[in-house]
């Protein structure tokens, strides 16, 4: 089969050698996150329900899920939820296979809860949180495309992706996944909403951190003050790990001590206290939000993990890009890669594939050409490996 698979060297500056660079993660604890982590909980519970049973994944986006904020009263030494985080779960499944009723919405809920449980430590999923599933039966035009044997695109969309990591894109990435992995037990006082702004001004990088911190183990505002000034510290040297440039961290910047203004909270999340969150408003497939970067919108969290190509090529990109970066060496600076399908055609078929690379100084890229096509066209082939390495849970989508 040959496929329409475009390769072409780009004249275009790398972001490492820009002036300016800004970048974003919203931690797994941002509303944001915490609604596309039960999309993509509920999505992945479903196609595993529907293979057991089924053999097969059935049509289903559950890609509309939003939380709206409770009421909390945080202090220290404690503090309590005045009014449960609400949240609604919403998209479409197949909800009757042959007559027989799927327990979709137990399914559901329970992934959902299990979300909340496994990642919010300081969360009450009894007391502190409502779970509502309004998941609804899919469109019957969408089910006429769906077909996992012939896999046939439901939507007319594209994916984006590139590689490498820049300097800032790796501290940043890394830093709230430090934050919220080797240091919890080290520091109990910080929830797990964490948001981390980078902002690069030559070879001087800017992180703002804003993390919640959880009253029940912040005895005082000494303490607490006590704490961030460590967490800087212990930040900063991890930075040395992913850049040779000058790291300057600056913690919870909104606080007013002064007037007893801190970032409080009970469980360690915003949405406690009236910070509401969408699937889509977050990061992208690679756990970032890049301004200086090709960027697909596109909302994968939820999305089917078999035919939705909005959700599957922006993942497939990403992986295009990394295995072009890889083959090469040093020899280019940056890959950059989109994918654009055709509704109702094959999955494995784009319109175009479109790989784009910036070579390094004085190397002669003319010889990986047809390397680079050869890598697009093995993914295209093998994109069935995505949906197998989501289901695994070896792919992350936010």
């Amino acid at each position: 089969m040959k496929r329409n698979i475009v390769v072409e060297e780009i004249n275009f500056t790398p972001v490492e050698d820009r002036e300016v660079e800004i970048v974003e993660r919203k931690g797994i604890g941002h509303p944001d996150s915490v609604a596309d982590g039960i999309a993509e909980s509920i999505s992945r519970e479903l196609s595993r329900y529907y293979l057991k049973n089924y053999d097969r994944i059935m049509h289903h986006n559950t890609d509309q899920a939003e939380i709206v904020g409770g009421q909390a009263k945080p202090q220290f030494g404690g503090g309590q939820v005045l009014e449960p985080v609400y949240i609604l779960l919403s998209g479409r499944a197949t909800t009757t296979i042959d007559g027989e009723r799927i327990p979709y919405r137990t399914i559901a809920k329970r992934a959902a809860a299990d979300f909340l449980k496994k990642h919010y430590h300081n969360l009450d999923i009894e007391e502190d949180v409502i779970i509502d599933c309004m998941i609804g039966q899919g469109s019957v035009d969408l089910k006429g495309l769906y077909d996992t044997q012939k896999q046939l695109a439901n939507d007319t969309s594209f994916g984006v992706g590139y590689a490498p990591m820049s300097d800032l894109e790796k501290v940043v990435y890394n830093t709230e996944r430090y934050i919220n992995g080797e240091l919890k037990s080290r520091f109990p006082e910080v929830g797990e909403d964490v948001k981390v702004m980078g902002f690069r001004d030559g070879n001087k990088i800017n992180i703002t951190v804003a993390a919640a911190f959880v009253g029940r183990h912040t005895p005082d505002a000494d303490h607490y003050m006590s704490v961030k000034e460590e967490l800087k510290d212990v930040l900063t040297d991890y930075a040395s790990k992913f850049t040779e440039r000058e790291v300057n961290y600056a913690i919870n910047t909104g606080d007013i001590p002064e007037e007893g203004i801190y970032y409080l909270t009970v469980t360690g999340l915003s949405m406690e206290n009236g910070d509401d969150g969408s699937v889509g408003r977050g990061n992208r497939v690679n756990g970032l939000i890049t301004p200086y970067r090709p960027m697909s919108m596109e909302a994968s969290a939820g999305k089917n993990p078999v035919t939705h190509v909005g959700k599957l090529y922006n993942l497939l990109a990403f992986k295009i890009a990394n295995d072009v970066v890889k083959e090469a060496g040093g020899d280019i600076r940056e890959a950059h890669v989109r994918i654009v399908s055709q509704i109702g055609k094959p999955i494995d078929e784009p319109q175009v594939a479109s790989v784009q690379f910036i070579p390094a100084k004085g190397a002669n890229v003319e010889k990986y050409k047809k390397e680079f096509e050869g890598i697009a066209d093995h993914w295209l082939e093998n994109i069935n490996k995505i949906t197998e390495m989501l289901l695994n849970d070896e792919l992350d989508v936010f």
